[in-house]
């Protein structure tokens, strides 16, 4: 038998993260969600911020793009707008995107996030993701099922 750690709030409280996101981003959502469930505010709205860096990096054309600089590229807070006025992002997740920049900034940087701040990290992030990865992976698995239902009518 190998013990490697022990059962505690930690892993009955944790908020699971959304279907269908790559193994980078769970593992940094459920690190940030079991940040949570210990208190750990600072280090849970750090994690759900990074959940969204990651993303959104890989999101930015190659290249030289108008408007689109090493600045805005390394910059969280200056990439969302650049995001959502490109219409790269959907435009219904941007008054929620504005708890990312100061609230993440805030655990990240000031080290000051509340719980209930952290929480709403935590309800973008998980919107975020299920908008970005989750939706068009579902789409995808209906789109299937329905043409392998129509080729086994022919």
């Amino acid at each position: 038998m190998t013990i490697e750690g022990y059962i505690s709030l930690k892993d009955t409280a944790i908020s699971k993260p959304p279907e269908y996101i790559p193994d980078n981003l769970d593992r940094v959502f459920r690190e940030g969600a079991a940040c949570m469930a210990i208190g750990c505010f600072n280090a849970a709205g750090t994690m759900f911020r990074l959940c969204i860096d990651l993303t959104t990096r890989a999101m930015l054309p190659e290249g030289e793009v108008e408007g689109l600089n090493s600045t805005v590229r390394r910059n969280l807070g200056l990439r969302l707008p650049w995001l959502f006025e490109n219409r790269i992002l959907p435009e219904t997740l941007r008054e929620l995107s504005s708890c990312v920049k100061d609230d993440g900034n805030d655990g990240a940087h000031e080290g000051t996030l509340t719980k209930e701040e952290a929480e709403d990290l935590l309800d973008f992030t998980y919107v975020f993701l299920e908008r970005i990865y989750t939706e068009p992976k579902r789409l995808q698995l209906a789109k299937e099922r329905r043409e392998a239902r129509r080729k086994s009518k022919t």
